[in-house]
């Protein structure tokens, strides 16, 4: 799944996005909440992708798993 936002873009694998672990840990590091849990699945929540602080929690939380991706710096990843 992906989600773009004016700057930034989110990419969360489709195996990570079905897991419900993964899903309430993304929703609980996120400090501008990007990600919600939706009844154990990763939702991304559109109007809150172009508040990504670059913090790296969500990276640090599931790993490869999701990808942060800098649209104005040519879709360079985080």
């Amino acid at each position: 799944m992906r989600a773009d936002g004016l700057f930034i873009a989110i990419e969360v694998d489709d195996a990570l996005a079905a897991d419900a672990q993964a899903a309430a840990k993304l929703a609980e590091v996120c400090p501008v909440d990007i990600f919600a849990d939706a009844g154990g699945h990763v939702e991304l929540v559109q109007k809150n992708l172009d508040e990504c602080v670059l913090c790296r929690l969500c990276l640090d939380a599931v790993g490869d798993g999701v990808r942060v991706l800098k649209l104005y710096d040519g879709g360079a990843a985080l």
